[in-house]
């Protein structure tokens, strides 16, 4: 019948072809994360205005912490908001 060791399944497995996530800033070479550009900061935001995490938006850890903090300098500054009904 089948060989010892040899595995099959009754169903062929599926293999998940998503694109590899990556860290834009290591990638385009950004060094600062710029506080006084909301347009660049929305992009690591939700509708609701909550910062995106590091699984979803690929950022690595370094510069995760970097758009926390120029997230909350900018909403300090009134240039984004703290809560928001559809922000984009």
């Amino acid at each position: 019948m089948t060989q010892q060791g040899e595995i099959r399944f009754l169903t062929p497995q599926v293999k998940d072809n998503k694109p590899k996530k990556y860290c834009r800033f290591k990638k385009q070479g950004i060094k600062y994360v710029d506080y006084k550009n909301p347009e660049f900061l929305k992009k690591f935001l939700n509708e609701q205005g909550k910062i995106l995490p590091r699984r979803i938006t690929g950022t690595s850890l370094k510069f995760q912490r970097k758009v926390a903090q120029a997230v909350n300098k900018a909403r300090q500054l009134a240039l984004l908001p703290y809560v928001t009904d559809m922000l984009k």
